[in-house]
């Protein structure tokens, strides 16, 4: 999974047409510290922080943890109760 996030960046960055030293330049980071967050040998978060906002890429961090719009507990809450089957029912009305 490193080696493909990695690889991921080293693309976005050459499709914007940054080299390394330019992108670790803008990030504040060290070249070798991109060269291993590319390469998949390991980073820190902040490293990856630091190169996904310099890219302009921090929407990539939604996807990881989203924030859930809909909490499910509140459904079963709000639900009304389930009748049981064993419950006589009332006969319909015939027309």
């Amino acid at each position: 999974m490193e080696a493909e996030l990695g690889e991921k960046l080293r693309r976005l960055r050459l499709n914007k047409n940054i080299d390394q030293q330019t992108l670790a330049a803008r990030a504040g980071i060290s070249v070798r510290a991109l060269r291993n967050l590319e390469s998949g040998q390991g980073s820190s978060v902040n490293t990856l922080l630091r190169v996904l906002r310099t890219l302009g890429r921090e929407s990539w961090l939604q996807t990881i943890a989203p924030v859930p719009t809909i909490n499910p507990l509140t459904l079963t809450r709000a639900a009304k109760p389930r009748l049981r089957a064993s419950q006589k029912r009332k006969p319909q009305k015939k027309d």
